[in-house]
């Protein structure tokens, strides 16, 4: 019975083999359930959670009633080979936009999700009998539609040793970056525009030093261990830290590990509400950057923005404003100019009248700010405006943040990466100055908090007032609010598209292009909040 009984679970297994890899992906996405973020997940998306098709294991109950074991072997092998060969067309067809990683730490948590389903397949082969039988398939049955819970055991066993291997990688890093003595280290955060600054930083930099940058979107504790361990080395002059946070006490724990004596605050928003719970607490956590300067520090602010002007500062660093529209600061942009073909701008100096005519191919008031900080930092760091503008004018477009794309006979702007009510509001700016057909693809902004609806139904509003011609929705429930705000301000409902599965833009687009068009792609949520099921 025993060999019997492990050759009917093959199939079954490579069924929870699949469907662990879909839980891992979303664990991944949700960090692994810090914060108690995947379980908030669970919570809020239920039927995408436990809406499976693998709830047909309770057919099997039926066979408890019978005394037909090689017909309760043939149900069980023929429902979890149909639910395999489903699960398997619907990951070709899927439209994750970030597939999973398959990290050392993915790897570790395979072997031990592998154990975890082995263990008891094996104590059952030991016990089994045609009586028990059907209530041990019962059992496997419930493990494999509890999938999404049933990979935290996983985690929750391989807790001891990633917590010894963050702690190795921490000191390592610790120690390295505390051994360059002569490492010029900056950190950057702000609710949005953080890798922007970064990336426009280190080309201007790059001018002049040999500069280290984090790269991508590392900007998490693992994050700048890896880039400090991986890529920081002897030639290195600057150092520069992203620094993401999601609560109150992130950037501090960010900057006591690479201890910086530069910083950037990009823009204090609401990106993040739901997590941090007020904007308050929003920008006390930023200014934990700057609170973490040395006397001897530099710190770059913006004027423009209220909620850095606001905050009383608990440090005697050395601080500099930029801004455009503020005339009480260091370093201020006049006469800007924007084009398809990029951006123009005046730069003053505190102290100084003469204007520095800057150019550079970004697009959008949002780089200039960015642009704005890398040159006052770069003005302390002994760089001359000659310098400066060579950087400025070498600075490449962000992937994902008003890039511009040639797609055939369509023009796109894409500004799909983490969108935020400042961001999509410069984004259309942008748009407007675009010649021919405008169209507009979003699904809409995501972790405001109690400030989701409203800012969503804002941004309907402004699409409704900018020049778009068309505007596709993806996700009926997400963009809702975006949908009443476009009503408001009367848009024309025949060109309100919507669609659950973003894979659908693209033909629609070209049933609505005309001879020059231009595509806005605004945002581009994670597979964590896609509707399509």
């Amino acid at each position: 019975m025993t060999k019997i009984f492990l050759i009917s679970v093959i199939i079954y297994f490579i069924y929870v083999f699949l469907r662990s890899i879909d839980s891992m992906q979303m664990l991944q996405q949700n960090k692994y359930n810090r914060k108690k973020t995947y379980l908030k997940w669970l919570k809020k998306n239920p039927a995408k959670a436990f809406k499976n098709y693998s709830i047909f294991f309770i057919i099997l109950a039926i066979f408890i009633f019978y005394d037909n074991i090689i017909l309760l072997i043939l149900v069980f092998n023929v429902l979890y080979l149909i639910l395999t060969v489903n699960l398997i067309l619907e990951r070709k067809k899927s439209q994750n936009k970030l597939p999973l990683k398959y990290t050392s730490r993915v790897k570790r948590l395979t072997f031990t999700n592998i154990l975890t389903h082995l263990i008891p397949i094996i104590i059952m082969s030991i016990f089994v009998n045609e009586t028990n039988l059907p209530y041990f398939y019962l059992i496997l049955g419930l493990i494999a539609y509890l999938n999404n819970l049933y990979i935290l055991l996983a985690l929750l066993i391989n807790t001891p040793v990633e917590s010894f291997v963050g702690y190795y990688f921490k000191r390592k890093a610790i120690n390295k970056i505390k051994g360059m003595k002569n490492l010029k280290v900056i950190g950057i955060t702000g609710s949005y525009g953080k890798t922007s600054s970064k990336n426009i930083l280190n080309d201007i930099l790059n001018i002049k030093y040999n500069v280290v940058p984090t790269p991508k979107n590392f900007n998490t504790p693992f994050g700048l261990m890896i880039t400090i361990n991986n890529y920081l080395d002897k030639f290195a002059d600057v150092f520069i830290a992203e620094m993401g946070a999601c609560q109150s006490g992130d950037i501090k724990e960010l900057c006591d590990l690479v201890h910086p004596k530069y910083a950037i605050i990009t823009k204090i928003g609401v990106a993040h509400l739901a997590t941090f719970g007020s904007r308050e607490n929003i920008q006390k956590t930023k200014f934990e950057l700057i609170e973490s300067l040395p006397s001897d520090g530099i710190g770059i602010l913006n004027g423009d923005d209220e909620w850095q002007r606001s905050y009383k500062i608990k440090n005697n660093c050395k601080i500099k404003w930029i801004g455009i529209d503020s005339e009480n600061v260091d370093v201020r942009a006049k006469n800007i100019t924007l084009s398809p073909k990029g951006t123009t701008f005046d730069c003053y100096f505190k102290g100084d009248e003469t204007p520095y005519k800057f150019e550079t191919k970004l697009l959008g008031y949002a780089n200039v700010y960015n642009i704005l900080a890398s040159i006052a930092l770069g003005r302390e760091f002994g760089m001359t405006i000659e310098q400066l503008k060579a950087g400025v004018s070498k600075v490449k477009a962000v992937e994902h943040r008003l890039e511009l794309k040639r797609n055939g006979d369509i023009t796109i702007i894409d500004d799909a990466y983490n969108s935020n009510p400042t961001g999509a509001k410069m984004a259309l700016d942008v748009l407007k100055l675009m010649p021919g057909k405008h169209i507009v693809v979003t699904p809409g902004m995501i972790e405001l908090g109690d400030a989701e609806y409203e800012k969503n139904k804002e941004f309907g509003n402004q699409i409704a007032l900018s020049k778009a011609d068309e505007v596709i929705l993806v996700g009926a429930e997400k963009t809702k609010p975006i949908y009443e705000g476009l009503k408001e301000k009367n848009f024309d409902e025949s060109k309100i598209h919507i669609i659950n599965d973003v894979l659908k833009a693209f033909p629609l687009i070209q049933t609505l292009k005309e001879n020059e068009t231009y595509v806005l792609l605004e945002n581009d949520l994670p597979d964590i909040f896609n509707e399509k099921e």
